[in-house]
């Protein structure tokens, strides 16, 4: 009669366990921030801040920036931040789940023969024991606390994965602006080369006029100080174009030997970036999703909350079951026959009474990491904002910029010419030809710079509004969370 109670006592403990274990514990609402009102994004808006670097037309700039995004070791080190965080959620789970051991024994003894009591005579010295099972035991979540472990741990993966795609967008925008940096030096450098055989013909007429008697030693010293100008910003420039292509070749994750010799292909400079992304004009109102560090906040937040109903779960009794099958017996031959059969069940309940000062400085600290992630969120929201307010500011102010500087440029040509005229007239010293020179090539440089700054307003720009991923992609990633457990 023992022996069939036996199941059907394991039976009842099974749903005992089934029933109370089914506490369900939700995912925490997400705060609701007082955002801005704006206009929803474009049907195209979102393919195209996935990969907004595709959008300049440069295919040089695609190459880099792919590369980068595939060989990073930011990249790489926040990817595997992401798998840490996925054995943690698996470790999380196991507590759901009972634990079973397989228990095979086998041993050897032998008593004394001159004991007291002395032994009955025959009887064996030494003797064998033989035993094979399985351990089962299972605590019954009745207060939601490993659920509540579990699916914090899925917030806390979330989080990970969206902060590798945080930084796989900053090191797509810092590969741009490095990158549009590089292409406005080479542009420079250009300028400079053909400002210096300008010079070189500049000193070689003067020269012949100082010769000649024609014109004075200091006209003859200017135009030789405004050559070495011109040299001296050519090794300035050449030193940039260095330091940009070592920058640029480690966020592409280059090893040492391609670092010493950093080799960056890029297009002749008039057929570089020939695009531009036409980007919304204003905060769309799905900012927060596409922001993945806000995401990343919002996960963390979450993932806070729960840590806190996981440790007021310790305030409240735990219920453990644990159950045993399988056999023992002195012969190895009678171990698998009937009457060797062995089983135990038990449970136990354990109620905190001494301990309850530690859990409630678990609870307290775990309402002190909810409020540091709630301001963390609320600060993460206030930056995008920011930057997305500054991003747009600069980006709107840029093309006005680089229109001004094209005028300015053009007009300081024409005060070249006009200068000449008056010299070769003899209305002037030379002192005004160098100067219009000097302004002309200022101006030049300024106008490198104006289109140069516009790419980066556009590169910050796509970057604040999110640009670098596609949340479609990616979807939930906390992981498939059954309803029942959110």
């Amino acid at each position: 009669m023992s022996d069939r109670r036996g199941p059907r006592a394991a039976i009842a403990a099974a749903v005992l366990a089934t029933v109370l274990g089914g506490c369900a514990v939700r995912q925490p609402a997400p705060p609701v921030p007082d955002v801005p009102a704006g206009p929803a994004l474009r049907a195209g808006d979102h393919a195209l801040l996935a990969r907004w670097w595709t959008a300049f037309g440069d295919p040089a700039l695609v190459r880099i920036v792919d590369e980068a995004l595939a060989r990073n070791l930011d990249v790489a080190a926040a990817f595997a931040h992401v798998e840490l965080a996925r054995s943690q959620v698996q470790l999380a789970q196991s507590n759901l789940s009972p634990n079973a051991n397989l228990a095979l024994g086998a041993g050897r003894s032998r008593i004394s023969g001159v004991g007291s009591p002395p032994l009955p005579a025959g009887t064996p010295l030494a003797s064998g024991n033989f035993s094979v099972g399985v351990d089962l035991a299972y605590e019954i979540d009745l207060w939601g606390k490993y659920r509540s472990a579990t699916l914090a741990a899925r917030n806390e993966l979330a989080a990970s994965r969206y902060f590798a795609e945080s930084v796989r967008a900053a090191i797509a925008a810092e590969v741009a602006v490095a990158w549009f940096r590089l292409r406005a030096a080479d542009r420079e450098l250009a300028l400079l080369g053909q400002t210096l055989r300008t010079r070189e013909e500049t000193v070689a007429l003067q020269q012949d006029r100082f010769d000649a008697g024609i014109v004075g030693q200091y006209d003859l010293r200017q135009a030789q100080a405004e050559r070495s100008d011109v040299v001296a910003g050519l090794a300035r420039t050449r030193q940039a174009i260095g330091l940009l292509e070592g920058a640029i070749a480690t966020l592409a994750g280059r090893g040492p030997r391609e670092l010493v010799t950093p080799l960056l292909a890029r297009q002749d400079g008039a057929g570089a970036a020939t695009g531009l992304p036409e980007l919304p004009d204003g905060v769309p109102s799905g900012l927060l999703e596409r922001r993945p560090d806000v995401r990343q906040a919002e996960a963390l937040l979450a993932a806070a909350e729960l840590r806190i109903e996981q440790a007021r779960a310790d305030y409240y009794p735990s219920i453990s079951l644990t159950a045993a099958f399988g056999s023992e017996s002195a012969a190895l031959a009678d171990l698998f026959t009937s009457p060797a059969s062995v089983w135990r069940f038990g449970a136990a309940l354990l109620q905190p009474l001494i301990g309850l000062k530690g859990i409630e400085a678990n609870v307290k600290s775990a309402e002190a990491r909810r409020e540091e992630a709630l301001v963390a969120y609320r600060r993460t929201v206030q930056q995008a904002f920011r930057e997305v307010h500054d991003a747009l500011v600069v980006h709107r102010t840029a093309r006005e910029i680089l229109d001004a500087e094209t005028r300015r440029r053009g007009e300081l040509a024409d005060a070249l010419e006009v200068a000449k005229l008056r010299y070769e007239a003899g209305r002037t010293s030379f002192l005004e030809v160098l100067d219009a020179q000097r302004q002309l090539l200022g101006a030049d440089t300024a106008r490198i710079a104006a289109a140069r700054d516009r790419q980066i307003a556009l590169v910050a720009f796509a970057k604040a509004l999110g640009g670098g991923w596609d949340p479609q992609a990616l979807g939930d990633a906390s992981g498939d969370v059954s309803p029942a457990t959110r």
